[in-house]
């Protein structure tokens, strides 16, 4: 999900492109030198955010007579939908979401999966019956994404509230 601009001509342009930097530069007293810096640093509170129920791991797991480490999605969060089942969370596509008393998530779409997912978190062993049963039971989705509305921290056993 690469970052777009809009321009105040309308114009949308990847924050990438050289054409943003030199329309920025341009009609700038001087014509200062600009360039994109990359952080390294965590943007989960400006980048979009994926969310795994521990219900959509466990369901899976029940299809494939296995257990499941929910870890192997690399999930942002981890959401314990106790009155829920396996996979709900694509249910939220479309709506917002509170963790918590502030954090409140915009859901975007659900979470295409790749071949990360065949990789055991612990061990980095192979298994390809994980993308597989994503692909062909769900789509070759598992999750969601979600853009951040309102920023906060969010603990363990916060509550989930869908907002509309």
């Amino acid at each position: 999900m690469m970052v777009d601009v809009e321009t105040p001509t309308g114009e949308t342009l990847p924050i990438d492109d050289p054409a943003l930097t030199r329309l920025l530069r341009d009609g700038v007293f001087g014509a200062p030198e600009l360039t994109l810096l990359r952080s390294d640093r965590a943007m989960t509170d400006c980048r979009p955010v994926s969310l795994l129920s521990v219900q959509s791991a466990r369901q899976l797991g029940d299809e494939m007579g296995t257990s499941v480490d929910p870890r192997r999605f690399r999930a942002n969060i981890y959401l314990d939908l106790t009155a829920a089942g396996g996979f709900s969370e694509d249910g939220f596509v479309g709506r917002s979401i509170r963790i918590g008393s502030k954090l409140v998530l915009s859901i975007l779409e659900r979470d295409a999966r790749c071949a990360m997912i065949t990789l055991d978190p612990d061990t980095g062993e192979s298994n390809p019956r994980f993308l597989r049963q994503v692909a062909g039971a769900h789509k070759g989705t598992a999750g969601v994404y979600g853009a951040v509305l309102v920023e906060s921290e969010i603990r363990k056993g916060d509550i989930v509230e869908l907002l509309d």
